[in-house]
């Protein structure tokens, strides 16, 4: 199982929201290439990056921070937020990118995303962002009627490289990461899902490896505040504890 550290990009810091809510930004570093280089030496095998700023506007914002980060280290990084058609995602993927995640388009324009999963094998991941079990877009703005298992059951064979189910109502909060609900969908659909959303402590981390269907998980806040030794928790997600 892989754990992706979350590097959350507002205004060109590294943040983290309460509940996907832009006024509930704590900064944690002005520097995000800085921070994501100690995730890098501390084990990291790969960055979760999200462009804040860009989910609202519908295009990249934060395209300095996320290059001078791709600068600074050396392993493989996926990229959300603001990501809304093919000449961004070739710009992205030249730029040096592993693997970006379509959310708004995926509910939006979802033969976009079929196009684009041939067009870049292996680099395009479907954001599921979840409030109550439906889908929420615009940087969570908005909360469609569509179900979760329905949105990604519409990617099956479509060459998803993963799903990134994350639940809103737990996302920076450390109330606990919804390990039983991100397993559900993955039991659902043959794409690999990663769980995001609350992760509080090492015992989350166990939870979501013992679900036996994850493929990862998400954590920021766990680790910015301290909580969370982030060494111990790479060793459980690679079995090693």
């Amino acid at each position: 199982m892989t754990l992706y550290p979350a590097i959350d990009l507002k205004d060109g810091n590294c943040v983290r929201l309460y509940k996907g809510a832009m006024e509930e930004a704590t900064v944690f570093n002005d520097d995000p290439a800085a921070q994501a280089k100690q995730f890098v030496d501390a084990g990291c095998k790969w960055l979760h990056l999200v462009d804040l700023n860009g989910a609202f506007a519908g295009e990249p914002v934060n395209a300095a921070a996320v290059e001078a980060i791709l600068k600074a280290t050396n392993v493989p990084t996926q990229l959300g937020g603001g990501i809304r058609d093919i000449a961004t995602m070739e710009r992205w993927l030249d730029a040096g990118l592993s693997r970006l995640i379509l959310g708004t388009l995926a509910v939006k324009d979802p033969a976009l995303v079929k196009e684009a999963c041939k067009l870049f094998p292996g680099k395009i991941a479907v954001g599921i962002d979840a409030k109550a079990g439906m889908v929420a877009v615009e940087g969570w703005a908005e909360v469609s009627t569509l179900e979760v298992t329905t949105l990604a059951k519409k990617f099956e064979d479509a060459g998803v490289a993963a799903i990134i189910h994350t639940d809103i109502d737990r996302d920076g909060t450390l109330t606990g990461v919804n390990a039983e609900a991100s397993s559900e969908l993955a039991d659902a659909v043959s794409i690999p899902v990663i769980a995001s959303g609350g992760v509080k402590d090492l015992d989350d981390i166990r939870r979501v490896a013992d679900a036996g269907n994850l493929e990862g998980v998400i954590t920021g806040r766990a680790i910015y505040d301290g909580g969370m030794d982030l060494k111990a928790a790479l060793k459980i997600s690679a079995g090693e504890a």
